[in-house]
């Protein structure tokens, strides 16, 4: 199979080729098609692009050892997601770098904030991607779910493994966090 064949087999076709008929060849296609965006989204967490790359090696060849327990419930774009994300929150949990106000330590939410008074696109940019780097990484991951990739809660729920009730909740409180944040940093008038 030549290699512009190879390119335009689907994930799904690849997989099956991969696991069932032992083309152990081809994962080279999937792991080409998504090493950028996993070294992306590490990068995003861990804000240092060398040990971004050394991750995603790392998740692409944990991702290889796992695909035959993968079960096509999700797209394989959204399986290599949740790797991704779990990777990167254990790093930093292990090396300790969760950064949380005081407040959030306790569990408090700020009640200042009405969803209906402001928004997230209401912020300036440069500011939020400095607040974001103070909240949890699991709150920022699912932020960055919903407002970067566009991801759909539903979509969101399946790869976090979580009801999308609690996606729900979770996104509201994330948010909170991020505009208390904000105007406690910049002292802004949403």
């Amino acid at each position: 199979m030549h290699k512009e064949e190879r390119n335009k087999i689907t994930d799904e076709e690849l997989i099956r080729l991969i696991v069932q008929e032992k083309e152990t060849g081809l994962y080279e296609v999937l792991y080409h098609r998504y090493f950028h965006k996993v070294m992306d989204k590490c990068h995003s967490f861990i804000k240092d692009r060398g040990q971004a790359e050394d991750f995603a090696n790392d998740i692409l060849s944990k991702a290889y050892e796992k695909l035959p327990g993968f079960k096509g419930n999700a797209s394989f774009s959204s399986w290599l997601y949740a790797i991704t994300y779990n990777y990167s929150i254990d790093y930093l949990r292990l090396k300790k770098k969760l950064h949380y106000p005081n407040w959030n330590s306790q569990h408090e939410i700020p009640d200042i904030i009405d969803e209906s008074e402001a928004d997230l696109q209401d912020l300036s940019y440069d500011n939020l991607m400095k607040i974001l780097e103070m909240i949890h990484p699991e709150e920022k991951a699912l932020l960055l779910m919903k407002y970067q990739d566009n991801l759909p809660g539903k979509k969101i729920a399946q790869t976090l493994r979580i009801s999308e009730d609690a996606v729900k909740m979770r996104l509201k409180r994330a948010r909170t966090r991020v505009i208390y944040l904000y105007k406690v940093q910049f002292e802004k008038d949403l």
